[in-house]
């Protein structure tokens, strides 16, 4: 059994259940990070294993990170941290951009400055969960691809910073997955939703943990994942 830490931030929409459930049936203690607790809740797991930790946060509030940073000193080391959460709105109103630029950057960004030290010790992992806008930004979604691409960004400097420690850093860069978000941009666009055609949060789920559990003297940097159907 895999016996480490891990936080997930995230861990109550799609993908990020799918990662928590990924790594708990792997045998990891997993901390589970989300704005609401009965939403964590509903997220259940198999009845085996270390039991989930779940910590309800708002990143964009620097008490709540103070409390996720305390949370996890009382349980060093930590092993991983996993990078899900965020928005995504299509706007050109510079307010929704302010708002997604806090959730979806400087949120994580302050929670990844108060947290990354406890992967010292454990000479951790940081994976990010981002999307291939941060690498091509579509029309239409100017604002949601910039904090994508801003996420990028941090992920590359933080992997200098870090990677003389012991810390890899690994950023994974989605095309459309399942899920409630690939369900509003279907309606959005006015085409259907075809599920089975897009990539399953349980694939991003098993990539995380192949990642995690990739032997020691290598670090995968990028990786990119999109649907086999195109269409």
């Amino acid at each position: 059994m895999w016996k480490k830490r891990v936080l997930v931030a995230g861990a109550s929409g799609d993908i990020g259940y799918a990662v928590t459930k990924a790594l708990h049936e792997a045998g990891a203690q997993v901390f589970m990070l989300g704005r609401q607790r009965d939403n964590l809740a509903r997220r259940t797991l198999p009845e085996t294993g270390a039991k989930p930790v779940l910590l309800a946060a708002d990143l964009t509030s620097p008490s709540d990170i103070e409390r996720v940073q305390a949370e996890l000193q009382q349980h060093q080391p930590l092993h991983a941290i996993v990078m899900s959460s965020g928005v995504y709105t299509r706007s050109a109103d510079v307010g929704i951009f302010r708002m997604q630029m806090e959730n979806n950057v400087i949120g994580p960004y302050a929670l990844l400055r108060r947290v990354v030290p406890c992967l010292v010790e454990g000479e951790g992992d940081v994976v990010f969960i981002n999307s291939s806008q941060a690498l091509r930004a579509s029309a239409n979604v100017g604002q949601y691809a910039a904090t994508k691409h801003a996420m990028r960004a941090i992920a590359d400097s933080l992997r200098e910073e870090v990677n003389e420690l012991g810390v890899r850093v690994t950023s994974i860069y989605l095309g459309r997955t399942a899920g409630e978000t690939q369900r509003e941009i279907a309606a959005i666009e006015e085409r259907p939703y075809r599920p089975e055609y897009l990539i399953q949060p349980a694939d991003v789920g098993n990539l995380v943990r192949y990642v995690l559990q990739s032997p020691r003297t290598a670090e995968i940097t990028d990786i990119s994942m999109r649907p086999t159907r195109k269409g």
